[in-house]
C-alpha cells in the first residue's frame, strides 16, 4: 500500500513540473468562429467573420495573437495583433464565389487552437450581358461577340447560344469570342456564365437576347453532265463544275466534284471530269461542292444507269462436298445488255486457283481440298469489272466405320448403355441402332468425338449380340459397325450348401469338406460363413459354379454354416447347414475303458472284502470311519482278538466329492483310484493297483454311489 502511494505522488508530481515546463502563465480554452449578419446571405451583402478567442494567463502585458482564416482547407488571410478584442474579417458585398465552409485558428506564445467550420451561403447572381461586333452578315463571315458577368468573382465560365442550340465556342473571360453562324436567315443569339467553386458549380440566368442576320452569298455551283440520259455501265460521262461569278470577292472558294463516296475532281473555279459510269444502283448522284470560307453551297444531279450486266452469283455443285471429292463452281451473271454489248464475251476468273482446276464459261471444276477455304469470282465486259459474293466451302470429313461397345456392364435383365462412336468424321453425325435388321432408335451428335448413347433392355443373353450401328454425316453411304460382343452377366440366384460326409460320426479330428454350388456368370467370389461370426472363414474366386473348401474339426466348430456368392451383378446366400461336434472316438474308447476298468475293480474290491469280513473269527460292529492307525487296546475281548489276528492297517476312504471326511465311510482307497482315472483321462493311464485291506464290513449302496459319480 505504501509503494502505491509513493507511485501516485511520483506521477502527480512529474505531470504538474511537466505541464509548468510547457507554459505554466497561460492557455488558450477556446476559439469560436461566428458569420454575420447570417450565414446564409443573398448577393452583395456585406458579411463579417468574427473569430473570438478566450485564454487564461497571468500575465500582465500585452501578447501577441496570430490570427488565421482559411477558406475550405486553404488559407486566405493571416493577421498579428496584440489587441485581446475580437478579430473580424470582412467580405464586402458577398457573391457566389464566397461560398465554401470558413475556419479561424489562433497562436499565441507556442499555443495553439482553432474552431469548428461554418459554411457561408450566397444566393443570387448578376444577370450577363451580351455585345455582338455585327448585326448583319454573309454566309461563312465570322462574328465577335462578348458575354459580361457584372460584378461578379472567382472563376467564370462562359457559354453562348444560338436559338436552342448551343454554339461551338465558350469563353473564360469577358475577351471577345469569334464564331461563324450556320445557315442563312435571322439567328437570336444569347449568353450565360458559370461559377465554379468546388466542388460546386453556380449558372447564371441567361443574358439579354440580340438578333443577328445572315445573308446568303450571291454566288453559287454550276453542275453539267453530258449525257444524262440512257445511260450505260462502261459509257463516259463529261461532267463540269464551275462557280456563276468571277469569284473575284473570294480568292478562296474551293470546288469539289464527287460520286458517291468517289472524289473526281477538285479545283477553285472551274472542275471538269471525264468519267466511266458503273452502275453501283439504279440511279447515281453525282454532286458539285462550293466552299467560300465556312459557308457551302451544293448542285446535286441524278443519272439513271442501265447495267451492262449485273454483279455475279458464286454457286457451288453439289451444296454438300467431302475432302477429295469432285466440286464445281458456277459464276454467272443473270442480266445482261445484249445489245449494248455488241457480242464482246464475257470473262469470268476464278480469284482463288486450285490445282488441276478445268474452266469453261465460268464453270470451275476440282478437287475439294482438305481444308476450309473462300472463293469469289469477278466477271469482266467493256472495261467493267464486277466481283461475287464470296463462297465459303467447308469440305466434310466422311465419318469412319463406328465401333459400338457397352457403357458399363451388361446385366442380364436391366437397362444398359450402348455406345456408338467414329474416330473421324465432320459432326453433325447422325449414329442410328439396329438390332436384327430393324432400326431401333436414331441420335444426331453436334459435337466432334462425342459418342451417341443408346438405353436398351436385355432380357436374354444372347439378345445382346443382334445389335450393330450405323453413322453418317452426309450423303454418302453410311457406315456400319460389327456386331455387339460383349458378354451378358447373369445375375446370381441361387447358392446352396453341401456339407461332405454327409452322414456319419462328425467329431474332432476329422476333417470336413463345405460344397457351395450356385447359379450365375463367373467370375464368382464365394465366401464361407459361420452364422456367430459375420468375418468369413474364407474366400476364393472361381470360374465355375461349384467350389469347396476344407478345415480339420475341433469342438468350436459346432455352427450353422452357410456360404455367400457373388459376381459383378449380385450377391446370393445359401441355406444353413448345422454341424454338430463329437468328441474323438480315442477319447470315448479311453473313458469307457477307464470307467470299466475302475467299476470292476471296485467290484472286485468289495468281493474280496465281503469274503474276507464273512471268514474273520470275530464280528466286528460297522464303522463310519477307519482309521489308518492301530486299535488301541480296550476290553479284554478286543486285546485277545487283537493278538490273535494279524496286523491290518486300515485305509480312511473318503467320497471324491466330500470335504468332510467324517461324512464318508470312504477315504483314502478311493482317492487313489480317482487321482488314477484322472491321470487316465489326461492320457497318462496308470494301472491301479489296490493294496490290501481288511475290511470288517462295507456298504454297497456307497460303492453304486461312487461310481455313478465316475460316470459323471
Amino acid at each position: 500500500m505504501g509503494l502505491l502511494l509513493l507511485l501516485t505522488s511520483t506521477l502527480l508530481f512529474s505531470s504538474f513540473h511537466s505541464g509548468t515546463a510547457l507554459n505554466a502563465d497561460l492557455k488558450i480554452t477556446s476559439v469560436d468562429l461566428s458569420v454575420e449578419p447570417s450565414d446564409e446571405v443573398s448577393r452583395g451583402t456585406n458579411v463579417t467573420l468574427r473569430c473570438k478567442g478566450k485564454v487564461l494567463t497571468s500575465r500582465m502585458d500585452a501578447l501577441i495573437r496570430v490570427y488565421t482564416i482559411s477558406k475550405d482547407d486553404v488559407v486566405i488571410y493571416n493577421k498579428t495583433t496584440s489587441s485581446s478584442e475580437d478579430f473580424l474579417y470582412h467580405l464586402p458585398e458577398a457573391r457566389v464565389s464566397n461560398n465554401g465552409k470558413y475556419r479561424c485558428r489562433m497562436h499565441m506564445m507556442g499555443e495553439e487552437m482553432g474552431s469548428q467550420a461554418v459554411r457561408l451561403s450566397v444566393t443570387g447572381m448578376s444577370t450577363p450581358i451580351l455585345q455582338l461586333s455585327k448585326a448583319i452578315v454573309t454566309e461563312g463571315e465570322a462574328v465577335n461577340a462578348t458575354c459580361l458577368a457584372p460584378g461578379e468573382t472567382g472563376s467564370i465560365l462562359f457559354n453562348f447560344y444560338d436559338g436552342s442550340k448551343d454554339i461551338d465556342k465558350m469563353g473564360q473571360s469577358s475577351n471577345p469570342v469569334m464564331f461563324r453562324p450556320k445557315g442563312v436567315g435571322d439567328h437570336v443569339i444569347r449568353c450565360s456564365y458559370s461559377v465554379f467553386v468546388m466542388p460546386d458549380k453556380f449558372s447564371s440566368p441567361q443574358s439579354n437576347a440580340v438578333n443577328l442576320t445572315v445573308k446568303e452569298l450571291s454566288v453559287g455551283p454550276v453542275l453539267t453532265i453530258s449525257p444524262q440520259d440512257n445511260v450505260y455501265e462502261g459509257d463516259a460521262l463529261k461532267i463540269t463544275c464551275s462557280v456563276n461569278d468571277s469569284m473575284k470577292d473570294y480568292p478562296d472558294a474551293l470546288l469539289l466534284l464527287s460520286q458517291g463516296d468517289t472524289l473526281l475532281n477538285s479545283g477553285n473555279t472551274f472542275v471538269h471530269a471525264n468519267w466511266i459510269v458503273q452502275a453501283t444502283g439504279p440511279e447515281l448522284n453525282v454532286v458539285c461542292r462550293l466552299y467560300v470560307r465556312s459557308a457551302e453551297k451544293v448542285a446535286m444531279k441524278t443519272v439513271s444507269v442501265t447495267e451492262l450486266f449485273s454483279v455475279p452469283i458464286l454457286q457451288m455443285s453439289p451444296s454438300e462436298v467431302f475432302q477429295g471429292d469432285s466440286i464445281r463452281l458456277t459464276c454467272t451473271s443473270r442480266i445482261l445488255s445484249y445489245d449494248k454489248l455488241g457480242g464482246e464475251p464475257l470473262i469470268y476468273r476464278l480469284e482463288s486457283l486450285t490445282d488441276n482446276m478445268t474452266q469453261a464459261n465460268g464453270i470451275f471444276v476440282f478437287k475439294a481440298k482438305k481444308i476450309d477455304f473462300n472463293y469469289t469470282c469477278t466477271v469482266v465486259a467493256k472495261g467493267i469489272k464486277k466481283k461475287s459474293n464470296v463462297l465459303a466451302i467447308n469440305p466434310k470429313v466422311p465419318v469412319s466405320a463406328p465401333k459400338i461397345s457397352v457403357h458399363g456392364s451388361a446385366i442380364l435383365g436391366k437397362e444398359l448403355n450402348i455406345s456408338c462412336l467414329s474416330e473421324t468424321g465432320t459432326p453433325p453425325i447422325t449414329y442410328t441402332l439396329w438390332k436384327n435388321n430393324k432400326q431401333d432408335n436414331t441420335v444426331v451428335v453436334q459435337e466432334f468425338h462425342k459418342p451417341a448413347m443408346f438405353t436398351v433392355l436385355v432380357s436374354e443373353p444372347e439378345q445382346l449380340h443382334e445389335y450393330f450401328c450405323r453413322a453418317s454425316n452426309g450423303n454418302r453411304e453410311p457406315e456400319l459397325s460389327d456386331k455387339l460382343r460383349t458378354a451378358v452377366i447373369v445375375p446370381m440366384t441361387k447358392a446352396y450348401l453341401m456339407v461332405l460326409p454327409t452322414s456319419g460320426d462328425i467329431s474332432e479330428g476329422h476333417s470336413v469338406t463345405l460344397i457351395c454350388s450356385f447359379t450365375g456368370t463367373p467370375p464368382v467370389t464365394v465366401g464361407w460363413y459361420r452364422e456367430s461370426d459375420s468375418n468369413s472363414l474364407n474366400l476364393t474366386t472361381t470360374k465355375i459354379n461349384t467350389t469347396s473348401y476344407t478345415f480339420i474339426l475341433s469342438k468350436k466348430h459346432s455352427d450353422k454354416y452357410y456360404c455367400k456368392a457373388q459376381n459383378r451383378a449380385n450377391f446370393v446366400e445359401s441355406n444353413r447347414v448345422e454341424l454338430e461336434v463329437g468328441m474323438a472316438k480315442w477319447k470315448k474308447l479311453l473313458i469307457s475303458g477307464t470307467v470299466i476298468l475302475v467299476v470292476s475293480s471296485l467290484v472286485m474290491m468289495g468281493c474280496v472284502l465281503f469274503i474276507r469280513s464273512r471268514r474273520g473269527r470275530v464280528q466286528r460292529e460297522p464303522v463310519s470311519v477307519w482309521s489308518s492307525r492301530k486299535p488301541e487296546t480296550g476290553s479284554d475281548d478286543e486285546i485277545s482278538t487283537a493278538s490273535n489276528d494279524p496286523e491290518v492297517e486300515y485305509t480312511e476312504v473318503v467320497h471324491p466329492r466330500s470335504e468332510d471326511p467324517t461324512r464318508s465311510p470312504l477315504r483314502k482307497g478311493t482317492d487313489t483310484v480317482y487321482s488314477e482315472l484322472q491321470n487316465s483321462l489326461q492320457g497318462e493311464f496308470t494301472s491301479i493297483k489296490p493294496k490290501t485291506h481288511y475290511l470288517p464290513f462295507i456298504d454297497m449302496s456307497q460303492i453304486i454311489q461312487f461310481n455313478s459319480i465316475l460316470f459323471i
